[in-house]
């Protein structure tokens, strides 16, 4: 098994849909960057995935686009620009994973029930194992983190450690 943490659309643009939107990224990003520490102390692969919009200027060089300053994504991490929902649909990101050896995928970000949901569905599909990590999605509304967390395989940053021994 070779896991790889994907970091999905944890963008500035994000923050600014509402003060729910912008506290669940908060919190989310706390997680995240845990897990983050824990993906590098084991020298496994982080992986940021943005989403791109034109009708939105959701584009790189729009300070939107970006990362927010707290999230501890590095230059030297895999970065996939994507346009739509599940981080699969064309972009090189199978390949990359392939290249890896990676199987095995811990997943994070905002959307819960939109880009976080339909990446994971895309891995299933692809053979790969994924799975959320708990207290690392944001969404509009937290009851949409809890619907997808209740359907989907979930591992605490605790379980996570010990998963990665």
């Amino acid at each position: 098994m070779k896991p790889a943490l994907f970091v999905i659309d944890i963008q500035k643009q994000f923050y600014k849909i509402s003060d729910e939107a912008a506290k669940s990224l908060k919190d989310a990003v706390e997680y995240t960057n845990e897990a983050i520490k824990i993906f590098r102390r084991k020298q496994l692969p982080v992986i940021s995935i943005q989403h791109m919009d034109q009708t939105n200027g959701l584009m790189p060089g729009n300070i939107d686009f970006d990362l927010p300053d707290d999230l501890e994504i590095e230059p030297t991490d895999l970065h996939i620009h994507k346009t739509y929902s599940n981080s699969f649909t064309k972009t090189p990101l199978l390949e990359e994973l392939k290249k890896m050896d990676v199987d095995t995928i811990i997943l994070c970000g905002f959307c819960a029930e939109f880009c976080v949901l339909a990446t994971y569905h895309g891995a299933n599909d692809a053979d790969l194992s994924p799975i959320l990590l708990k207290g690392g999605l944001a969404s509009y509304t937290s009851k949409n983190i809890s619907f997808v967390e209740g359907i989907c395989e979930i591992i605490s940053l605790g379980a996570l450690e010990k998963f990665l021994e």
